[in-house]
């Protein structure tokens, strides 16, 4: 109620007097006012001062326009009968609600014009114009904005007031015009001439909306500002003449509205199918490559693959991550929005569920975990066999070296021409070689070993491998062919033999095991080497030291065995004989021995130089396992805290869920803040991994369980922040308050048992590392939910239970969640829009007909909206049906996943 309305304006002070002109307008119009209706009781006034002086027609009037019954009237004509009659309607104007302030009966019986219209204003602002409101505005404030906006289309019509807004008489065609343009043609009407507008007005809306004329077209023009009250009441008339059509507008206003929710919310289904299809083939695409198992031959190709892995896990998969978890939120959220505006869950196309997508994602992460420990295995592989395959060719080498000449001296027929001393010679010079052969038949067996290694671990060049192999055994067992005829056809002329120097065959005994010493000392102090560990390159070095101190009793030997050559010497020049220079017995000298003495001695330091760099490096390897140690023993219980920490926020019923959200963003924000940390992590490990560091003592976290426990920590922070948005959304389009709220979410989850929550991967270890968290699952089985209802009051019988779980559980999943209690606790109090309401909104639009038309739909709806109606539509089928008639009611029902009602 518009209470500055319900008192006596200043304008009607007894002292004050009218502005002629107002009071010429206001007579005419308040005059025509009252006629309107008293005719209605087949009577009517002439003159608005004279006419209601005895209370008779006022009272009638108001039984009109009220619809109500006055007390009897006084039937004398005495001035007290007349003044009796009009204080009963007073009396009852001011039972109304209405205030009258100087106005009294005495002033009406006496005539007085002010008083009067006064009086017949007060009546038409609380009978015509109180009960109008726009938008929750006051009567008048109502009218104009009912006014403003049916004419805000309109070419030089600018609504600002009651009074030279309407001069011109556009405004009030336009109004018309408006309603029913069939009445007047707005295109033809000149601003320059305004008694031409203002009586076409007149005239149309007399003839046409039974709007008596209230109003003359001069009057008003000639006025420099027409009388407000006046122009109010005129059009007020208007206002009632077109109530039906500002219903057909407010109907038209809500199909508006519910049509834009299903516009909306089609379209988030369609991008969710995208984004789901687009997912689901990176997967199907990326799955393939990691189940790809096809070795490369060589380290470097193999080395390359790993790269490639590390970019995938660092540059392609995390906003694939992302896009995963928002796909979930999207999910959520969408099913929040229909099953708050009363449409049926969302289903995806087949193979597009969440459970899809997570059953997709984990078979990705098993092959993605798979591919990873395969390439690390074909990596440590192939640095094996490149180890073995350098350690076959050095070998190979030496041994070739060795055997080189070997056959040819074997074959030769020097003992048929030999003196006897000679024979003997050759004899002793056999018994040395057949030593030195067998001092090489384990080099010979170990080259046969790595051979077989290396045919073992699938060695890319395995057949010159084999047939190196195989000419050295062929070989080998042609020189013992070779030595075993050699040493029988010696045997044939030993008789021959009759002495032997035995200082020669003595250095010869002892020259070859001390050279063949040397020689495995060498190929020892050349060997390559692979440790992974301090301890390991620890015992290559106390075998190494170990080594050195055998150097002094080896230089002893040498010393001994140089000893018996200048032995030789010395008794050759005692007794004068001649020495050829060469000894019979071995091809050895003591420069030979004294060379690979000194090699020998020459290799000790490198050996020494070898060791202690890989003692540096191993060094360099456990600094980076302390480090990555260091921060992984740090920032795994720091995700393990944080994850129990969202879980204490989203099940605490402490606070608002403002605060709540407001927390779980700052957790958010920290765990953003902290991305820098895994960041560094991730740097650490790929040098340990360049480093070829695959173990680490020093903590019992991996990149991989840091990796799983962050993608984990980040789903549940989203998907946290995504369940109290969602409670903040259900609260505030049911209307509950924080405290029910509160109080639904106690007995929600008094009766929500508690369960496991894991992680992402299925690793005994992992959970070692990051325990399971102890957290309420949002859910209800039936007995649990029967079990709440009974402890807030409610009487239920297996029926009624049985109906309500109905509603509550519409897929039968056999669990009760938040959201779908929350919907149960407000269903009945909430205000959403119903098929029922959208059916009687088109009813109302088409006129109370079964159907509706295109042109209908085109003229009350805007554009987007009637179009979505027109393609959605089915034909509407019943006698006497036009062409292109539309059934609404199924339209209606299909918007709510209903049948037709």
């Amino acid at each position: 109620m518009d209470n500055a309305y319900m008192t006596q304006e200043e304008d009607w002070d007894r002292d004050l007097l009218l502005d002629p002109a107002w009071e010429k307008q206001q007579r005419k119009t308040f005059t025509a006012w009252c006629n309107s209706h008293l005719r209605k009781a087949g009577t009517q006034i002439e003159n608005i001062e004279e006419d209601f002086r005895n209370g008779l027609k006022l009272m009638l009037l108001l039984e009109v326009i009220s619809g109500e019954r006055l007390p009897k009237p006084d039937k004398g004509k005495m001035r007290f009968h007349k003044i009796a009659n009009v204080n009963k309607a007073l009396d009852f104007i001011c039972s109304k609600g209405v205030k009258l302030v100087s106005i009294g009966a005495e002033e009406i019986v006496d005539g007085n014009v002010k008083m009067t219209l006064g009086m017949i204003w007060t009546i038409i602002l609380r009978f015509a114009i109180q009960d109008i409101s726009v938008e929750e505005t006051s009567a008048k404030e109502g009218l104009l904005l009912w006014c403003q906006r049916k004419t805000a289309p309109y070419r030089n019509v600018n609504v600002q007031n009651f009074h030279i807004s309407w001069k011109d008489g556009l405004a009030l065609c336009a109004l018309i015009h408006r309603h029913r343009p069939d009445l007047i043609d707005y295109s033809k009407l000149r601003k320059d001439d305004p008694i031409g507008n203002l009586n076409t007005a007149f005239e149309v809306a007399e003839k046409f909306l039974d709007i008596p004329k209230m109003l003359d077209a001069e009057d008003i023009v000639n006025t420099p500002k027409p009388d407000e009250k006046a122009i109010m009441t005129y059009v007020s008339c208007f206002y009632h003449a077109f109530a039906g059509a500002e219903q057909a507008e407010t109907a038209a206003n809500r199909i508006c509205k519910v049509l834009a929710v299903n516009q909306e919310n089609e379209k988030l289904m369609e991008e969710y199918e995208k984004l789901a299809s687009e997912l689901l083939e990176w997967i199907r695409r990326t799955i393939p490559w990691l189940e790809n198992r096809v070795a490369e031959q060589t380290m470097r190709a193999m080395q390359q693959k790993l790269e490639d892995f590390r970019d995938y896990r660092r540059v392609h998969k995390p906003p694939r991550v992302q896009e995963k978890c928002q796909l979930e939120i999207n999910f959520n959220t969408l099913q929040t929005k229909l099953r708050l505006s009363n449409r049926p869950a969302f289903m995806p196309s087949e193979g597009k569920m969440v459970s899809d997508i997570a059953n997709a994602w984990k078979g990705l992460e098993q092959v993605e975990k798979g591919y990873e420990e395969w390439l690390l295995t074909e990596i440590r592989r192939l640095e094996r066999l490149d180890h073995l395959a350098e350690k076959f060719k050095q070998k190979c080498s030496m041994h070739e070296s060795w055997t080189a000449g070997k056959e040819d001296l074997l074959s030769q027929k020097d003992y048929e021409s030999a003196s006897l001393m000679e024979i003997r010679a050759l004899m002793r010079k056999h018994e040395a070689f057949e030593s030195d052969l067998a001092a090489h038949q384990d080099r010979v067996e170990q080259i046969a070993a790595i051979a077989q290694e290396l045919n073992e671990l699938d060695y890319h060049d395995a057949a010159t491998v084999n047939a190196r192999c195989q000419g050295i055994c062929d070989q080998w067992d042609n020189l013992g062919t070779l030595t075993q005829k050699r040493r029988d056809a010696l045997e044939r002329v030993e008789k021959l033999w009759e002495t032997i120097d035995q200082l020669y065959l003595e250095f010869a005994k002892r020259a070859a095991p001390f050279n063949n010493w040397m020689d495995g000392a060498m190929e020892d102090l050349q060997d390559m080497f692979i440790v992974h560990s301090i301890e390991e390159i620890q015992s290559l070095i106390t075998a190494h030291d170990q080594f050195k101190a055998t150097l002094p009793e080896a230089d002893k030997e040498r010393m001994a065995t140089i000893g018996i050559h200048n032995e030789i010497v010395k008794i050759a020049q005692t007794y004068g004989i001649k020495l050829s220079g060469i000894n019979p017995y071995t091809n050895l000298s003591t420069q030979d021995i004294s060379n690979k003495w000194d090699t020998v001695k020459h290799l000790v330091p490198l050996r020494d130089q070898m060791l202690q760099e890989e003692v540096a490096r191993q060094q360099a390897n456990e600094r980076l396992r302390r480090q990555f140690a260091a921060q992984a023993n740090i920032i795994g219980p720091w995700i393990q805290t944080k994850m129990e920490e969202i879980s204490h926020v989203s099940v605490d019923i402490a606070g608002s869920l403002e605060e709540q959200m407001n927390s779980l963003k700052q957790y958010e924000q920290n765990i953003i803040n902290y991305k820098s940390n895994i960041d560094k992590l991730e740097g650490d490990h790929q040098l340990s991994q360049e480093s070829l560091i695959f173990d680490n003592k020093h903590t019992n976290y991996t990149m991989e369980h840091i990796r799983v426990g962050w993608e984990q920590l980040l789903t549940t922070i989203a998907r946290t922040i995504n369940e109290v948005e969602n409670q903040i959304l259900t609260r505030d389009a049911k209307g509950i308050s924080q405290e029910q709220l509160n109080e639904f979410r106690a007995s929600f989850n008094h009766f929500d048992r508690v369960r496991l929550f894991v992680g992402a991967i299925n690793s005994d270890f992992f959970f070692f590392l990051f325990p399971p968290l102890q957290k309420r699952n949002g859910m209800m089985d039936p007995d649990d939910f029967r079990a709440c209802l009974i402890s807030m009051g409610y009487d239920l019988g297996e029926v009624e239970f049985a109906r309500i779980m109905t509603l509550v559980d519409p897929n039968n999943t056999g669990v009760v969640t938040f959201q779908a209690f929350i919907d149960f606790m407000t269903r009945e109090t909430a205000e959403t829009d119903t098929a029922e309401q959208v059916m009687a909104s088109f009813k109302i639009l088409a006129s109370d007909k079964s159907y509706i038309t295109v042109e209908e739909l085109r003229r009350e709806l805007p554009p987007e909206q009637a179009e979505y109606c027109i393609s959605r539509m089915t034909k509407y089928v019943g006698p006497d049906s036009p062409a292109g008639a539309l059934d609404y009611i199924s339209f209606s029902s299909a918007l709510y996943g209903e049948s037709d009602l």
